[in-house]
């Protein structure tokens, strides 16, 4: 799909859920919930086409996500930094996000988390491969701020739960 035409049509689909909804936070949480739903189907696309082995720690995890997922999906390379001291904690840097291209915030939505799809899609994918995490924005170039900063916790490893008899 060309670029532009993604970031055109997911602009009409954030202005549409404007439109739809009362007041940002609840358009936050819905572009959070899409990005989910597309995070879960999203990781079996990125394992096929990919070819990555399970990683082994959340650096590694953090690498994967930014030098081979980001690449592959936005064309971009975020770059990985603030490290928390117990290694559970980092940010993604993006000098350049491609789903703001052509878009201002209007003053009346000034808590709305334009992005927050990208937030859902890391959360739903990483929850597929047994990783709880929170993902959060803490700086975005929308807002005036230099750069658009992604901020990923590991929150715990998700235990397989088979039915019982099953192992």
């Amino acid at each position: 799909m060309n670029s532009e035409l993604f970031t055109l049509t997911y602009g009409a689909l954030v202005t549409q859920l404007c439109k739809d909804y009362e007041n940002d936070d609840d358009v936050n949480k819905q572009l959070d919930k899409m990005g989910y739903n597309i995070g879960v189907r999203l990781i079996e696309d990125f394992l096929a086409r990919s070819n990555v082995g399970r990683c082994h720690d959340f650096r590694e995890t953090a690498d994967v996500i930014a030098k081979i997922a980001f690449k592959m999906y936005l064309g971009i390379t975020p770059s990985i930094t603030n490290w928390s001291p117990g290694g559970d904690e980092f940010s993604l840097i993006l000098e350049n996000n491609p789903l703001v291209d052509f878009v201002e915030l209007p003053d009346n939505h000034s808590t709305l988390i334009y992005s927050n799809l990208l937030c859902g899609v890391l959360r739903g994918a990483l929850e597929m491969v047994q990783m709880a995490v929170d993902v959060k924005f803490v700086q975005d170039t929308l807002k005036g701020d230099s750069v658009t900063e992604i901020r990923m916790k590991f929150i715990r490893r998700i235990e397989d739960n088979l039915p019982a008899g099953e192992e």
